[in-house]
Order: C-alpha cells, then sequence, then structure tokens
C-alpha cells in the first residue's frame, strides 16, 4: 500500500470513531433521509493514481459544489463580463443570505453564494434554453469525470423547488435591481438542477483533476491555466460561505462545500480529493469532511502554505 494509500484508509477510520458528526440538512426533504453514519474519502494524484475508502462509490447530491462546474461554464461563455454582475469578495455571511443585496445594489458578493450562483445560472441561460443548459452542465461534468452515469436526481430537484421560497426572494430582488434578466422561475428551475447533481467522491475527484492540474484533465485542456488558478483562488476565499476563513486556517486548500455534506478540494499540481459526510455545522459545511481533510492535509503536507523545497 502506497503512502497516500495508507493515509486515506486511516483518517477514513478515524473517522468512523468520531461521535459529533452535525445534523443533516433537514429543510430539504430528501437530504434529510440520508443517514448521518455514511463517509467517503476520495484522493486523485496528479499521476492518476485513485485512493478512496468508506463509502467514496456511493452517489449523494453534491448542492453548491455544482457552483464551481457551472461558473466555470460562465466564464466559458462570456469571459471577464462576468465580474459586472457578480463579485469576487467573501460574503461574511450565510450562503442564502439577502442582507448585502441591499446596500450592493443587487450585486452577489461571489458566484458561490446562492445569490451569485443564480446570476451565474441566469448568465447560462442568457444563450440557452434551461433543458440545453442543464444538459451542458451535465455532459460537462461527465465529461471531466470520464463517468457517464452521473446524473440529475429529479427528486432533489422537486424538493428544491417546493422548499426554494429564500432563493426565489433572492431572485426576485434581484431582478429588481435587473441583475436577473430572465423570468424568475425558470431560471430558478435551472439552478435547482443543478443543485441536484449526483456523484460520489471518486467521481467527484476525477472531475477536479482540471483544477489540480492547471486547467487540463486527462491531457486535455479544459480552461486556461489562468483561469483556473482565478477559480481556485475564489474557492479559496469563498468557497465554504462564513466557514471559508475557518477552513483556509485550518485546511490551506481551495474548496468548495455544498449542504448535502460533500466538500471538493485542490492541492494545486497534487492532487484533487473528495469528501462526503452528510452531517452539517453551523455555517452549512460537512463536520466530518472538514475534520477529515485537516488530517489528511497534516499528514501530506498538501497546504498551499507550507513550505516546498527549492
Amino acid at each position: 500500500m502506497s503512502p497516500i494509500a495508507a493515509i486515506v484508509t486511516e483518517v477514513a477510520e478515524e473517522m468512523r470513531e468520531v461521535g459529533s458528526r452535525g445534523a443533516v440538512a433537514d429543510y430539504i426533504p430528501p437530504l434529510a433521509q440520508v443517514p448521518l453514519d455514511k463517509f467517503g474519502l476520495a484522493v486523485v494524484m496528479a499521476d492518476g493514481a485513485v485512493h478512496v475508502a468508506g463509502d467514496a462509490d456511493e452517489p449523494f447530491s453534491i448542492q453548491s459544489i455544482s457552483k464551481v462546474f457551472a461558473l466555470t461554464l460562465a466564464l466559458g461563455a462570456v469571459g471577464d463580463q462576468l465580474w459586472e454582475r457578480v463579485g469576487r469578495e467573501p460574503s461574511g455571511s450565510a450562503f442564502n443570505s439577502i442582507v448585502q443585496l441591499e446596500t450592493e445594489h443587487g450585486i452577489p458578493r461571489n458566484p458561490f453564494i446562492n445569490a451569485g450562483a443564480i446570476v451565474v445560472t441566469d448568465v447560462l441561460l442568457g444563450r440557452l434554453e434551461p433543458r440545453e443548459a442543464i444538459g451542458q452542465l451535465l455532459r460537462f461534468v461527465r465529461e471531466l469525470a470520464g463517468d457517464d452515469t452521473i446524473a440529475i436526481d429529479e427528486v432533489v430537484a422537486a424538493a428544491e423547488s417546493a422548499t426554494g421560497f429564500r432563493n426565489r426572494a433572492l431572485a426576485n430582488y434581484m431582478r429588481a435591481f435587473g441583475n436577473v434578466r430572465g423570468e424568475v422561475e425558470r431560471v430558478l428551475g435551472t439552478y435547482f438542477h443543478f443543485c441536484a447533481l449526483t456523484m460520489s467522491c471518486r467521481q467527484l475527484a476525477l472531475a477536479g483533476r482540471y483544477l489540480m492540474n492547471g486547467g487540463r484533465s486527462d491531457g486535455h485542456r479544459v480552461i486556461s491555466e489562468k483561469r483556473a488558478r482565478r477559480i481556485n483562488a475564489l474557492m479559496m476565499s469563498c468557497g465554504h460561505y462564513d466557514n471559508s476563513g475557518d477552513f483556509a486556517y485550518r485546511i490551506g486548500l481551495p474548496g468548495k462545500s455544498g449542504v448535502g455534506g460533500g466538500i471538493l478540494a485542490v492541492a494545486p499540481g497534487i492532487a484533487s480529493m473528495a469528501v462526503w459526510s452528510p452531517g452539517l455545522n453551523e455555517s452549512g459545511n460537512s463536520q466530518l469532511g472538514q475534520m477529515a481533510l485537516e488530517r489528511l492535509v497534516q499528514r501530506t503536507g498538501w497546504s498551499v502554505f507550507e513550505p516546498r523545497a527549492g
């Protein structure tokens, strides 16, 4: 067993013994039904080696992690024009907060809070019909992961729509400022389908390789190196809502969380990793997922703040 494989196995075994696991996202009924004892970890190395442990091959709802892939597509569609409608700063507020939109004239702080992701979705729908945009995202992640079994859970999408009152408030508020330009239900229906993307840790870590490898995946150019670097910077500063600073402090990697309990994290040039544990902390991030990544980084020295030889 390789040293990395041993560390992955060791961390997963340690997580089995942890008693305090947080609470599942009970405001979305299908997520409330996920057993709290689930845990998966997958690490994909730059040389292609894949190391997994626990429930790493069980699909789960990636929720806001899909915002990384939607952002990548929106930047491909409109380039830096996107930043006229979405900021690049940490919000310091909850992922579904409406507070800052009033004083900031309907411009969301960043593309990883709900308001920002709704604008990103609206940008994609400026060129595509909802079915086309959903299909584009699905094809994109399937190509990145090399796996056509990745799907969107229609039950979760319907539950998102049925309970999405705050997201409707965000979208209508931004529409009042002219920053959501499409019909609100059309935009939200697409956004809810994005959030309902289901992937396993293995699939998610494979999909994240382009951010680990300077915009390349399986030898193919997905995005430019410059764009990959900038997406990673946004993940580092904004990927965990009002918990982003603590994630950077404890783990020191670009990452993006979702209320389904998943986290995608990237050690540039080294590894792409995904962890899943459905119990969340108060900020809506996986409690065990963060603990597992912290231990993984401590034992590998993968933090971007770790001194490098040479």
